[in-house]
């Protein structure tokens, strides 16, 4: 249920059917909160027929399970997945430092947002981590943890000859958090990047 690259995936797959066995990569999509929850989300990749006999396993442990298809598609789309994750709440903190800088009290830019059509499930629980001592408050991902997903996005791209630019980017910031010792916090720390580079912050 890792998040890893897709060629690894279907490898590991022909490795077990040629041992006569079936394997199926089902990587999830939530944090330990949204499982916690029971709002964790399953994708699925691999013959048909095994993903209906495995179904109600995996419904067990979340209630949102698709099937994708082909083994290695669900990870490339839950690859696909994280890089959006990770571009979105960057883009979040860029906005919020903007706004920060011109003269908005951080926490009413953040309230503003979370009010307004870019808010997102993701934005509701990391968001909050961003306003003044919380920084270090949880961590659903840490900087490090991201960076993985984002390199085999990056990767990926490569290899299929896709621009992502704005996964480059925002791999770019996490190298920054890296470069500043922020590594070990959740990733919505680049936050804190941003107020550096804007003056705003040691």
């Amino acid at each position: 249920m890792s998040t890893i690259a897709p060629d690894a995936s279907r490898e590991v797959g022909a490795a077990f059917t040629k041992a006569g066995l079936t394997m199926m990569d089902a990587p999830i999509s939530g944090t330990t909160l949204t499982i916690g929850k029971g709002n964790a989300s399953v994708m699925v990749g691999g013959d048909k027929a095994a993903f209906e006999r495995v179904q109600p396993v995996l419904l067990a442990i979340g209630p949102k399970v698709t099937y994708i298809g082909a083994q290695g598609l669900a990870v490339q789309l839950k690859v696909a997945l994280n890089m959006t994750l990770v571009i979105e709440v960057i883009g979040f903190c860029e906005g919020v430092a903007l706004a920060e800088k011109g003269g908005v009290p951080r926490e009413v830019a953040v309230d503003a947002m979370l009010k307004s059509v870019v808010a997102s499930p993701v934005l509701a629980y990391r968001a909050p981590l961003i306003l003044e001592g919380h920084i270090s408050d949880a961590t659903y991902g840490d900087v490090d943890l991201q960076q993985k997903d984002m390199l085999l996005a990056l990767d990926l791209g490569r290899k299929m000859g896709v621009p992502v630019p704005l996964g480059a980017a925002a791999n770019e910031m996490l190298n920054a958090c890296r470069g500043l010792g922020l590594a070990e916090h959740d990733f919505v720390t680049v936050y804190e990047v941003y107020r550096r580079l804007g003056g705003m912050s040691k």
